[in-house]
């Protein structure tokens, strides 16, 4: 399902406007129609930022004794994003200080933007920038620059509460798979589950997918009101389709819902990651500032900036995995589980219930029975209706998954109230 999704849609071109970013929003709003689309004009002011003109391409390329040595049409990296159109003859030395490349990956072609400021360019592997010879070369870019608009997508699931779950990824980046595709295929799949599983949720639930910095900016500037009242939690999701990792990047103050429940989602994992606020770098930076607050954690596999594709044509369908996807929707399906069950159990009774008489513990007594039974116990021990499943989950050593499993079979026996947030 997501790796499909993510095949489809890798050879588009996006920008933070334009064709190829209306065209990835569409494909993802065919899967959930749910997800509506919003503009924001060309020239709007949002907050201390404004709308860029919108950026579109057609053609590209490098020519050299009449061969395109570089050509966009088989590489949608080799143009610097938002380049202006450019026909020109130029010498080796000048054409060099508009080309881009990557020494450590001599192989890869980088990904580089100059959004707010008018500049054209090209990039290339450090490898074919060396065998470059001298001469003249043809260096051609036919982009336009338009008043339209930045276009985003969003979706609200109303649930019996007017309390939400927030979810968000974003869509910019031309052809790189796990730090482009990967979070708004995974923000499909947990709202197709989420409709699959809860016909009648408890919480409601939001999704929002748009352009990175400008998009979560815009969003705020038109949304903030509400969201700053509704969300109880949310989630940033970024670069989850690797095998690698699990990493939580905490909020600014560390110690939301959001951080509570991923970090017991994760826990458990041996190759799991945490990053205080202080190594952000994703949309997490808005909704986190001074003002906004929005009690919001971001999620990757590896993370961006720290795995050695990233921003490079090394991102590619290799990178991202059907394993390392479900993966990223375990812990997302594990969350939203822990949320709708009630995630604030109230153990019904004084002193341990008799959980012989219910066959749900070891009639017989001996060495090593009381390890079966210890989960469930430990979590009617700390169900006092203030601890959290996801609190409860990291005092009890245990992951959060197991704590659900117990929480139903307790639930059926009407051994636990549920309360929610």
């Amino acid at each position: 399902m997501m790796i499909k999704w993510i095949k489809d849609l890798f050879p588009i071109c996006r920008s933070l406007t334009g064709a190829g970013t209306r065209k990835t929003l569409s494909y993802f709003e065919k899967i959930n129609p749910e997800l509506k689309r919003i503009k924001f004009k060309s020239g709007l002011k949002v907050f201390d930022w404004v709308i860029p003109l919108e950026w579109n391409i057609k053609d590209a390329f490098i020519m050299k004794n009449g061969k395109k040595i570089v050509d966009f049409k088989k590489n949608n990296l080799h143009v610097v994003g938002y380049s202006k159109p450019i026909n020109k003859i130029l010498e080796k030395k000048e054409l060099i200080k508009k080309l881009y490349s990557e020494k450590k990956r001599p192989n890869a072609i980088p990904y580089v933007t100059s959004y707010y400021r008018k500049d054209w360019g090209f990039c290339i592997t450090e490898k074919q920038k060396k065998i470059l010879k001298k001469g003249k070369y043809k260096v051609f870019i036919n982009s336009n620059f338009t008043k339209g608009n930045l276009d985003c997508s969003h979706a609200l699931i109303k649930g019996k509460s007017k309390k939400e779950i927030f979810f968000s990824s974003y869509v910019c980046h031309p052809s790189m798979a796990n730090n482009e595709l990967s979070g708004p295929s995974l923000l499909n799949a947990i709202m197709l589950n989420l409709k699959k599983k809860y016909k009648k949720n408890h919480y409601s639930y939001r999704f929002f997918i748009g352009p990175e910095t400008i998009g979560s900016i815009s969003y705020l500037s038109r949304y903030k009101k509400i969201l700053k009242k509704n969300v109880i939690c949310g989630f940033n999701l970024s670069c989850v389709g690797d095998e690698r990792h699990y990493s939580h990047i905490y909020s600014r103050n560390g110690n939301t819902i959001a951080d509570e429940s991923l970090s017991s989602a994760i826990f458990h994992f041996k190759n799991k990651k945490s990053y205080s606020f202080l190594d952000r770098g994703s949309d997490e930076r808005q909704y986190c500032s001074p003002g906004i607050d929005l009690p919001l954690a971001t999620f990757c596999k590896s993370k961006f900036g720290e795995f050695p594709e990233y921003h490079t044509s090394d991102d590619n369908l290799k990178l991202v995995t059907k394993k390392g996807l479900e993966q990223s929707l375990e812990v997302f399906n594990n969350i939203i589980d822990a949320f709708e069950l009630g995630s604030v159990p109230l153990n019904r009774n004084f002193c341990e219930p008799n959980l012989g008489k219910r066959n749900l513990y070891p009639l017989i007594s001996k060495k090593g029975s009381y390890l079966q039974t210890k989960i469930r116990l430990n979590l009617l021990a700390y169900a006092d209706g203030k601890n959290n499943l996801f609190t409860i989950s990291k005092k009890i050593n245990t992951p959060l998954e197991k704590v659900i499993e117990e929480y139903k079979i307790l639930l059926k026996e009407n051994l636990l109230k549920r309360k929610y947030l």
